[in-house]
């Protein structure tokens, strides 16, 4: 299994990205492919003793940059790092793509490059801590608006994700809401509510946002404007609670003391809210294995995204996806 990394996405520079994919090949054993400018790429490897690791070099002359508009990157750098990735996985050299890098590039790439599957809208998923198991999230950004059988589409591909990832036999579907009656909602819940409800899919009714972490679901459907304002509030939540659990520590030897003992507790905390331990966010409904990192992420990100990758690359997830749509015929006939 071969996953394709644009080494020249993200925020932080391929030096993060290169030591991702070295921790990724030495702990996980994935053969990597390094996509981007090769001789900055070869001082990046040899920096991170990475030479003798089954890692190799794609040279791509160009760099979509984070605020770049997705249709300008598309139309005028076909030599751009991610771009090369995608083609690799259409080139069949490699079975999966990582990327750091504009997520909108990432996005319009892969479907121009990979394909969608036919009548479907493809979505970002995204795995989040709860008091039980983990969680999918669906849609996370790729669609600010969405019609209710777009909402139906993001369940059934959540369920099969939930399924063959996670290994849940009949994942439970919630459908995010101001309420729990199917009353409650704009028009487009409302409806969206109806379809899941008439599917056979195991549908569990309206979830609020206090309920999102409690784990009563395994899918939480949402268009992808209310799902990214949940994930990115979700994030700087967490982040605040460990910033203020330290302000209130720092300074106070009883409660320094009382750190001493529970420090394992809160090292488990830390872990379980951390969004590295999950790596990035599949893209659901395009013909092959697309991962979006968070634009900060650290190596431990980008090597937990790679492991995502080579799983579902590993699943034929993105065949089971399309096999599962096309025999979906109530489906196809509200698109």
């Amino acid at each position: 299994m071969t996953i394709a990394l644009d080494a020249m996405g993200g925020d932080k520079g391929p030096s993060i990205l290169v030591q991702g994919a070295v921790e990724a090949a030495r702990e996980l054993g994935t053969e990597i492919i390094l996509v981007g400018k090769e001789s900055l790429l070869e001082e990046e490897l040899a920096r991170v003793d990475g030479k003798d690791l089954p890692i190799s070099i794609k040279n791509a002359s160009q760099v979509v940059e984070m605020a770049e508009s997705p249709s300008d990157a598309l139309r005028k750098k076909k030599d751009s790092s991610v771009r090369v990735a995608f083609d690799l996985v259409k080139e069949g050299r490699a079975q999966g793509v990582v990327s750091a890098g504009n997520s909108g590039a990432t996005l319009a790439t892969a479907m121009f490059i990979l394909g969608r599957i036919k009548g479907v809208r493809p979505a970002i998923a995204t795995l989040v801590p709860t008091l039980k198991d983990p969680s999918l999230i669906i849609d996370v950004g790729a669609n600010v608006d969405c019609k209710p059988h777009h909402l139906l589409q993001f369940g059934i591909m959540g369920s099969l994700f939930v399924k063959e990832f996670l290994k849940k036999e009949s994942p439970k579907i919630g459908l995010l809401s101001i309420g729990e009656e199917g009353s409650k909602g704009n028009q487009q819940v409302k409806k969206a509510y109806d379809l899941l409800a008439s599917s056979n899919l195991n549908f569990f009714g309206n979830v609020e946002g206090r309920d999102v972490f409690r784990g009563e679901v395994d899918v939480i459907v949402c268009d992808g404007f209310v799902g990214n304002i949940c994930l990115k509030l979700s994030e700087g939540l967490a982040e605040t609670v460990i910033a203020m659990l330290k302000n209130e520590i720092e300074g106070n030897w009883l409660a320094i003391m009382g750190y001493g003992l529970a420090k394992k507790a809160f090292t488990r905390f830390r872990k379980r809210v951390d969004y590295a331990e999950y790596g990035g966010a599949p893209l659901l409904g395009v013909k092959g294995t697309a991962i979006i990192c968070h634009g900060s992420s650290e190596p431990k990100a980008v090597k937990n995204a790679i492991g995502v990758a080579h799983n579902l690359a590993s699943l034929n997830l993105a065949d089971k996806l399309e096999a599962s749509m096309s025999n979906r015929k109530d489906i196809l006939r509200i698109i």
